[in-house]
This record gives structure tokens, sequence and C-alpha cells, in this order.
């Protein structure tokens, strides 16, 4: 082979995949590797960096290697990050804390106080990121009142794609992706918002220099290039968020194209030319590229209450599987595919790590609601799948505020793999639902970007060529008539809980010692 490669790499909240394309999009080789999310409590969700990094090494090098690729050969790279990550480093880059992820609650107090006492609303409008626990922006403030010798031992607070490009070339950069993810970032500037960072209680220093997401990096450590199998000169690109990338990636970059998808998490997405917030706060807004912004809303839980139901409630369904040599996802879809749309009216709230959009509390808390002695496991089963999909519609709900009915939505992520949930979004959403036949998104759109980085496209529209074929799924009728029935009844209690929500999660804080 000789044609030139490049490598999407995508940094996720469970796994780095790294995958090998041809310059038409065409995968050619890929690799993933995993890593933990340690929850030690109900508010703690934190990853040891030197893992991630050596993920990310390992699925680079695995991917070029089953590409038989030489270094000549590989034309770029470029990067795809979770958002939100928080790692406060010494002065020589050693980490001070662990990777505090998206999913970590501990700063829940300070988000409220930021919220209500210090102009919350008035940075987000600034900024394009919620006020939120998941923010660094809410990590910051509690680490400066809470963990002072953390906050104080740290030289520099970065994001996780930030510690990986230390890694590799000594240096910290920022793209205007992540950046914009942060809460400090203001969007109209395209520079650290000033209250922001006072709020903070940061200075530009201890932050990375700012970049834009075509920002290309040369001169990689030796050593990373001899462990990658990579020349030093080779371009690195340092790339965007995984949502703005992802939405790249399925060719969703047009007005009116709307990008759903559910990993680990879930969200909805469109692209705008300008920098949009909601006077509600519902949603965020997130650089992608040359004036291209993406507006949407995210949702904590989606993918991983699939694992979820798997570990806790699927022993025997696991064994077999095994026994019969399939995924046991495949099994459990099977056994859900039995139970009726609906779930025979048992509503299913997804809010096992409080929540994001639409409810944006982190004491939110999952529940089954309806359930009697006529269901059985295969109804809850079917229940957590649908109600992922009925929060991440809510979300959409307030988003149509802005930009009205969308013209098409393009499903993503690693549920688009199972039939069975692209047609529940279909009849959830009653609209048509497109899925592209490749799944890895992010790390198509990073390649994308990357192309773009190096001029070798004069458009990021050329990703409308290589996404390929589809599955296509209309919305049946009478699944879509039952599920606008159960729709309003699963908004309703969802918003009639924050009390109990409250109440609930101060108990299990309690109980872990964390108060």
């Amino acid at each position: 082979m000789s044609e030139k490669l490049m490598i999407g790499v995508d940094i996720g909240t469970t796994s780095t995949k790294a995958v090998v394309f041809t310059e038409k999009g065409e995968v050619v080789a890929q690799e993933n590797v995993g890593y933990p999310l340690h929850t030690p409590s109900p508010s703690v969700a934190e990853q040891d960096p030197d893992e991630i990094y050596r993920a990310v090494t390992l699925s680079i090098a695995g991917a070029v290697r089953t590409a038989q690729a030489r270094p000549e050969q590989i034309l770029l790279l470029s990067f795809s990050s979770a958002m939100h990550s928080l790692i406060g480093v010494d002065a020589d880059g050693i980490p001070v804390t662990r990777c505090i992820t998206w999913a970590d609650n501990r700063s829940a107090a300070w988000t409220k106080k930021l919220k209500h006492e210090l102009n919350g609303d008035g940075i987000y409008a600034r900024t394009g990121t919620p006020i939120h626990p998941m923010s660094p922006l809410s990590k910051l403030l509690w680490l400066r009142h809470d963990e002072p010798e953390w906050f104080n031992r740290s030289a520099k607070f970065i994001s996780i794609k930030e510690y990986v490009f230390f890694r590799l070339f000594g240096e910290y950069v920022i793209d205007h992706s992540i950046a914009s993810a942060t809460g400090l970032f203001n969007l109209e500037r395209l520079d650290w918002d000033e209250e922001a960072l006072q709020t903070a209680g940061v200075t530009p220093e201890r932050l990375s220099r700012l970049v834009p997401t075509t920002h290309v990096m040369h001169g990689l450590q030796p050593a990373a290039a001899s462990e990658l199998g990579l020349a030093v000169d080779t371009p690195f690109v340092v790339g965007a968020s995984d949502g703005v990338l992802s939405n790249l990636g399925v060719g969703a970059i047009r007005p009116g194209v709307v990008a759903a998808t559910i990993g680990t998490s879930g969200a909805i997405r469109t692209v705008v030319n300008r920098p949009v917030t909601d006077p509600k706060g519902r949603f965020f807004c997130y650089a992608l590229a040359d004036g291209l912004w993406v507006i949407g809303g995210p949702v904590n839980n989606g993918g991983m209450l699939f694992r979820w139901v798997r570990d806790e409630f699927a022993a025997s369904e696991v064994e077999t599987a095994k026994r019969l040599g399939i995924d046991p996802y495949e099994v459990l879809t099977r056994i859900a595919e039995q139970v009726r749309p609906g779930s025979e009216g048992l509503l299913f709230h997804p809010y096992l790590t409080g929540e994001r959009a639409p409810l944006w509390n982190p004491d939110a808390r999952g529940s089954f609601f309806g359930l009697t002695m006529n269901h059985r496991k295969e109804h809850m089963i079917r229940s957590v799948l649908e109600g992922v999909i009925f929060n991440l519609y809510t979300v959409m709900l307030a988003m149509e505020e802005q930009i009205g009915r969308p013209q098409k939505i393009h499903a993503t992520g690693g549920f688009a793999r199972s039939p069975l949930w692209r047609q529940m979004m279909a009849d959830i959403f009653d609209q048509e639902v497109v899925v592209p036949e490749s799944f890895e998104s992010s790390c198509l759109g990073a390649a994308v970007l990357g192309l773009y980085a190096l001029g070798r496209v004069d458009s990021l529209d050329v990703v409308e060529g290589m996404i390929g074929g589809t599955h296509r799924h209309e919305p049946i009728d009478e699944n879509a008539r039952i599920y606008k029935h159960l729709l309003p009844i699963f908004i309703s209690v969802s918003r009639s809980l924050e009390q109990e929500y409250e109440a609930i999660a101060r108990f299990q804080r309690e109980m872990a010692g964390e108060l």
C-alpha cells in the first residue's frame, strides 16, 4: 500500500479509538483500547490520566500496525476528545489530581452558588457552557474552596487532550472547541473570559495557549514517534471536541440537519453560523471551525445504562451469550424486542449519574415508574432503552424553540449498531432517522478537519461524499402514537421530583461520607 493515510483519534470517556482512513474516508484499520471510570461514591467520576495516555499510544500504534502503514504514508493525525475534563498538573507536568470527568458531581454545591450568587447566567451567555458540575469552571470553584491543597499545588489546569499533547510535544495547547466547553472561554472574542477566570480564581498563565481547531503541531517527541510507528515530523492536528466532530463525521453541518448521538453519554446537536445561547440556559454552544458553531444539549446517561443493565441484571444472559459465542448486547436486544413499545406502561427515568440537559440537575436520580406485578425483566430492559431516547427527545423539544422542527436527523454512536434502538428513535421522535454506515463519526470528523487544516480540501462539506450508504428508519405510526401518549407522563414525573431528587441525593452523599 502506497497511498497516503490519515488517522482520526477519539479520546472518549471509556476508551480511545484510532481509525486509519484513506483520503476518501475509507476505513483501513482501527484499534480501540479501554480504561476504567473510577466511581467510588455517587459524586465521584475520575480516571487515571496516564492510563488514558497509554490507551492513546496503544490505539494509534495498533492501528498503524494493523494497517501495515509505513511512517511516510501517514499524512496526518487529528484528534477528537470528550469535553469538560479537568486535571491539575504541577510545574513538571505531573498530575496533582486525577482526570476529573464530565460525570463528576462534587462541585454541585458550588454550581448552585455560581448560578444564584455569582452571575452564572451572565457567564453562560458569553461562554456557552451551561452552569452545571460538568463544567471545568464549577470544578475549579470546588477545588479552590474545598480542596485548596490540590488547587494551590497545580501550576496548570488542563483537559485530557491537553495532557496527551503535552506528553507528545512538551507544550500546552487547547483548541477553541475544548476551550468553549470549559465555561471560561468568551465565544465572541475567542479568548479567555475575564469574569469567568476571576470567578474561578485562575489567571491565563495557569491555562493552556489557545489555538484554532485547525492548529497543526510538529516535532513529535522521538521516543513517542518510535513507539507509535510514526515519523517525528508527522503533522498532528489538535482538532476539536467529540460532539462537534461527530456532527461533522455524519455530514450534519448544514442548517436544519440534526445529529443525535448515544455513546457512553448522549447529545443532540446542530450547526449554526454564529454563537447562539439560550435565554433559559438549556443548551450549549461550542466552536467547530471557521465561523461554524454547534448548539445542542448533552445527556449524562446513554449507552452506559445498557452496560449497567448487562452487568447488574443480566448475568444469566451474559453466560448464555458466551456459550453461543455472540455479543451479550445482542441477547439483551432480542429479549427487549419481545416486549411491545411502551413496555406496557413501564417508564424509566435514566438519571443514574444526575443529568445535564434537559434538567441540568446533578441531584436527579434514576427510577422505574409504573412498575406492576405484570412486568418482568424484559420489560425493564426495554424501558431502559426507551428511557434514554425519551430523555434525548425532550432535549430536542427545547432546541426546536430556536431552530424549528429539524429537516433530518442523523443518528450516530454505539447505539446506532442496534436496529431496535434506531427504530425506537424514529418512533419516539416521530421522524425519519438516517444512520450513516460509518459508526466512528468523531474519528472521521477529526480526519476531515485534519484534511482541511492541511489544505488538502477546500471545504468541510467534502465529508458528505465520505459517509457512504445509510440505514433509514421511518416511524411506525402505532408505535409513535403509544410514545406520544407516554411522553407527557415521562416529562411530568421528572419535573415533579426536584425536591425529592435533592433529598435522596443528600442522603446518598451522607451515607457515602461526602457530607
